[in-house]
C-alpha cells in the first residue's frame, strides 16, 4: 500500500508534536540558585569616593547568563582596572581576578556572611616587595550604596592597614 500525501504530512506532525514534548521540558538554569547571586548588588554603573572625595568610577557587569561579574574601573587619576567575579560551586566559595594597567594584579577567595562580601588572598614575595595578605570587604548600605574596604597586613603579622575605604553611588540602574 502506497501513503499519500496526507498519511504522510500526519505522520510528521505526530512527530514533530512528540519530540516538541520531549524538548519542551524545562533545562536547568546555569548558575540560578541563590548562592551565584549574592554579589549582585554590586552590579550597576558608580560614581566611587573616598573620604568624601572622587576616586574614580566603576562599572559591574552581571555576564554569562548570571554565572558571573565582569568590574570595569576607572580611577580619577586615570589608573584603569578589571576583574571576574564568579561562585565556584564545588568550592563554595566566591573568586575575583583583578589585574589592572600597571600590571598588578589580585587574586581573592571567599564568601558572603554577615550581610557583606569578604574575598581574602595573599600576594607572593617577589624581590620588589615583601608578601601581603589582601582582604576586601564590600558591604551593601542604605540608600542603594555599597561600602567597599580593603585592607592589607604582612603574611607575619596579624595588624590589617586601610588601603580603600570608598563609597559607591549609584550613578545608573544594573544591566
Amino acid at each position: 500500500m502506497s501513503r499519500t500525501l496526507n498519511d504522510l504530512a500526519l505522520g510528521a506532525l505526530a512527530a514533530l508534536a512528540a519530540g516538541a514534548a520531549v524538548s519542551a521540558e524545562p533545562k536547568p538554569v546555569p548558575c540560578a540558585s541563590a548562592e551565584y547571586h549574592q554579589f549582585d548588588f554590586w552590579i550597576g554603573s558608580w560614581d566611587v569616593t573616598e573620604a568624601g572625595k572622587a576616586a574614580g568610577h566603576n562599572d559591574i557587569q552581571s555576564i554569562l547568563g548570571g554565572c558571573a561579574l565582569l568590574e570595569n574601573w576607572t580611577g580619577a587619576e586615570g589608573g584603569v582596572g578589571k576583574s571576574l567575579n564568579y561562585f565556584d560551586a564545588a568550592e563554595g566559595l566566591w573568586h575575583q581576578q583583578w589585574v589592572d594597567g600597571s600590571g598588578g594584579s589580585l587574586s581573592l577567595a571567599g564568601k558572603f556572611e554577615g550581610g557583606s562580601m569578604r574575598l581574602e588572598g595573599t600576594r607572593t614575595a617577589t624581590a620588589q616587595r615583601a608578601a601581603m595578605r589582601n582582604r576586601i570587604t564590600w558591604t551593601p548600605m542604605p540608600g542603594g550604596k555599597v561600602r567597599q574596604l580593603w585592607e592589607s597586613s604582612p603574611t607575619d603579622k596579624d595588624s590589617w592597614t586601610v588601603q580603600f575605604d570608598g563609597i559607591y553611588s549609584r550613578v545608573s540602574a544594573p544591566h
